[in-house]
């Protein structure tokens, strides 16, 4: 590996320390929320009506923002950047955000209108609870211009990150957050149904994510004029790459959707045993995934752009190592600490001891497929770079049958711990579908320094094990304990194995400790 390999890998480990960094901060906030939540609410039909009607507008993001635009435009904005001038670049970015501000608000109006009938295709089963049914249109129709608000947010990203630009995109959730907790906090004595109130911050944090990216986007000269030329040869190029990834973000999103389904024929408050189980599993994801798959788009498509397959392969690699030294604890954390942690964060108020059982379950299922959920952010990256949005689909199309079969198998002998656990084994289908597609199209990208590096991040996770197993012998758990020695217990463990992990992926050379030692021994010097 060169030179110019090894440092626009230093500025991908760089570039995911800012975002990794921000997105803790949001997880954190987000952390807070769904306990202020989880206290006020608990699990009840009504909180089981808010997520629903939230996940609708939610899924819509996922398909018309970063789950297509972004990874749509970003290789395109680059190629601009790179191959002609700053000028024609910002000129594709005004007759984007045009063209997608008329779009966005034709969905808007189109979801308020469709509201009952979307609620009723997604919750089949609160249609024979007319009182749920009803609330959760109300709180759809007020949370749907969400969508146009945060979609417009994706765009801006996009162009941030093509400038290598990552920290307001980052922590603009912490918006949303903060805009929810002081709703729930504030605003709920305002409204017959309290949990109207998180539906008006939900919409508020729209509104003040986009607000966000303003003061960095006049720092990179992009001032958006209004532009409507749908033949822009750009926007052609754009719309060929993201009509798959549409299709291919709508089938994540028909599988959200099918979980949701099936989840409201099952005994209630399992939706959100789902949703703060997958809230958990979203917290290493947004640190790790989320921060290292945004850092290498840009990076992915640059190499590409410039004709640099091997540095292409060499940046996959090096990605995967840095993705999966982070992942492979966590997820492996996440399954020993399952109970532990779901009882610290929402044991408290309406959220009782049983609840917090049943969402811990959901959790080590979820768990099971945090390598994949991972490696696939990686994965995508590496194909939108190369401009190729058709093989992505097509797994995407083959996950979709997967999860589909295997919920339906497992939901009723394992409850909504079935869909759960059918969300993983679809992932690691979807991930290992993409893995070999890349290597037939660009050759193998993974060397014996990859292998032998699986090899000590394996040996430094069953020490961490052993670690949180000790704390176990000598400090057991137990969920009716009161906060204070749940807190303790959970703190030590995270705190011994977290040590026990890097301490012993040091002693074992690893090399991404190293990068990641390096990043933050420069930030200090600075």
């Amino acid at each position: 590996m060169d030179q110019e390999a090894n440092r626009e890998n230093t500025k991908v480990a760089k570039a995911a320390g800012i975002v990794g960094a921000a997105t803790l901060v949001s997880r954190i906030f987000g952390v807070v929320r769904d306990m202020v939540i989880a206290a006020f609410f608990g699990a009840s039909w009504m909180t089981d009506a808010f997520w629903v009607a939230f996940r609708i507008p939610n899924m819509l993001r996922r398909l018309l923002g970063e789950g297509s635009l972004t990874v749509s435009f970003v290789p395109v904005f680059t190629e601009y950047l790179h191959k002609k001038s700053k000028e024609e670049a910002l000129e594709l970015a005004s007759n984007a955000f045009t063209i997608l501000s008329v779009i966005l608000a034709g969905v808007s109006v189109l979801g308020i209108l469709l509201s009952p009938l979307i609620v009723g295709l997604i919750a089949p089963g609160f249609l024979a609870r007319p009182e749920q049914f009803a609330l959760t249109v109300f709180l759809n129709r007020l949370m749907f211009p969400y969508i146009f608000f945060i979609a417009l947010v994706a765009l801006c990203m996009g162009i941030l990150n093509s400038f290598r630009h990552f920290t307001a995109p980052a922590l603009s959730p912490v918006m949303l957050n903060i805009a929810m907790i002081s709703a729930a906090l504030g605003l709920r004595s305002f409204f017959e149904a309290p949990i109207t109130a998180l539906a008006v911050g939900v919409l508020i944090g729209g509104v003040l994510q986009l607000a966000m990216q303003w003061p960095a986007l006049r720092k990179y000269g992009v001032k958006f004029k209004f532009r409507f030329h749908l033949q822009h040869p750009g926007i052609r190029q754009i719309g060929l790459l993201m009509l798959p990834a549409i299709l291919g973000a709508g089938v994540g999103t028909i599988n959200v959707f099918v979980g949701t389904v099936l989840a409201s024929l099952l005994p209630g408050g399992s939706v959100t045993y789902l949703f703060y189980a997958d809230r958990i599993i979203e917290f290493p994801l947004g640190i790790f995934a989320i921060a290292i798959g945004t850092a290498t788009l840009p990076s992915f498509s640059q190499h590409v752009a410039a004709g640099r397959m091997d540095d292409l392969k060499a940046g996959i690699s090096f990605s995967l190592r840095l993705m999966l030294f982070l992942t492979i604890p966590s997820m492996a954390a996440l399954m020993a600490l399952h109970l532990p942690i779901i009882s610290v964060l929402f044991q408290r108020g309406a959220f009782d001891a049983q609840a917090a059982i049943y969402t811990g379950q959901a959790l080590f299922c979820y768990a099971l497929g945090l390598w994949a959920f991972a490696m696939l952010r990686v994965f995508v990256s590496a194909f939108y770079s190369l401009q190729d949005s058709r093989w992505p689909m097509k797994a995407a199309v083959i996950t979709l049958i997967v999860n589909v079969l295997a919920s339906l198998a497992l939901m009723y002998p394992l409850k909504h711990n079935g869909i759960a656990l059918a969300g993983s084994i679809s992932a690691s289908v979807n991930v290992l579908i993409l893995g070999f597609v890349l290597k037939r199209k660009i050759g193998a990208y993974l060397d014996r320094a990859f292998y032998k590096s699986i090899l000590k991040i394996t040996l430094s996770t069953i020490t961490m094990l052993a670690a949180i197993g000790l704390i176990e012998y000598f400090l057991p758990w137990d969920t009716s304990a009161g906060l204070q020695t749940r807190l303790l217990y959970l703190i030590s463990t995270v705190v011994v194995g977290a040590a026990t992990f890097f301490i012993s992926a040091y002693l074992l050379q690893s090399p991404e400790i190293n990068s990641l030692m390096g990043n933050i021994k420069r930030r200090l010097n600075r």
